[in-house]
């Protein structure tokens, strides 16, 4: 039968969306964006392994999964520095259990004047927006590759695109990690892993603070937003398990932008 397809049927209806029997890694999930994304993908079955620096804040966000019912454990690490996130991971699979679906979401704001911006500042942005992505992707790539099976969802920006002041940084990070992104499409997409970047327009978060405070500049966004109104972290939750699932085993490389048409208009 010349020309007959040997890949398995793919699954239908919900069973496209479902992500149980997956477990997910979320970094920098103790709080806002990253929590709702892990309760997300909870929701739609996978098992959670939660990542935050802070003790205190990954405990209560473990905690608060698992008093809904949900599967969850936490890892203490720090996702800029290259031991502390290889201690935390290099047994990772014979105490936790293998990680199917990786979002690298840890992500910091240091704002200053490009021409003012010191050093620390510049560094230290794009160690925990960008190389963190590649040093926690880099320590549970052998084991997707192994099982011929993954989802790497980096969570790029609005500001992988475009910039403002005072945001040179972020932008710099964000431009690096949509790049990022598709050089690991590119590189392990052979192996049936699946590499997709989810980027957020303004988002109310903790991050976003300074911008909503400032009336001018939190108007002047939603005005210029065709949805008329700011994100919510809520509004990720759909293209998140959306790019974890069986839905999307042939999307790689893509960055899709969630802005409420903001990178659409003029």
């Amino acid at each position: 039968m010349s020309g007959a397809s040997t890949s398995p049927l793919p699954p239908t209806g919900g069973a496209l969306f479902s992500l149980h029997g997956r477990r997910a890694l979320v970094t920098g999930s103790g709080q806002g964006i990253g929590l709702t994304l892990a309760r997300g993908l909870a929701q739609a079955g996978a098992s959670i392994v939660l990542n935050d620096v802070d003790p205190l804040r990954l405990e209560e966000a473990v905690a608060g999964l698992k008093a809904d019912g949900f599967a969850a454990t936490g890892l203490l690490f720090n996702v800029a520095e290259e031991a502390s996130v290889q201690a935390a991971l290099s047994g990772v699979e014979s105490t936790i259990g293998p990680i199917d679906i990786l979002v690298n979401n840890a992500g910091i704001h240091r704002r200053a004047p490009l021409e003012s911006m010191p050093l620390e500042s510049w560094q230290a942005v794009l160690d925990v927006n960008l190389t963190s992505a590649f040093l926690v992707s880099r320590a549970v790539i052998p084991g997707m590759i192994r099982r011929r099976i993954g989802k790497l969802i980096n969570i790029c920006s609005l500001n992988s695109e475009i910039s403002r002041p005072t945001i040179s940084n972020y932008s710099a990070a964000k431009g690096g990690l949509k790049m990022l992104t598709r050089a690991m499409a590119v590189e392990w997409g052979i192996h049936n892993v699946q590499t997709n970047g989810l980027a957020p327009g303004y988002i109310r978060t903790s991050l976003t603070t300074p911008v909503v405070a400032d009336p001018v500049l939190e108007r002047h966004i939603r005005v210029r937003t065709p949805a008329g109104r700011w994100g919510e972290p809520h509004d990720l939750i759909g293209a998140a398990v959306f790019l974890a699932s069986p839905a999307s085993d042939f999307v790689n490389g893509q960055i899709l932008t969630i802005d409420g048409g903001l990178l659409a208009s003029l």
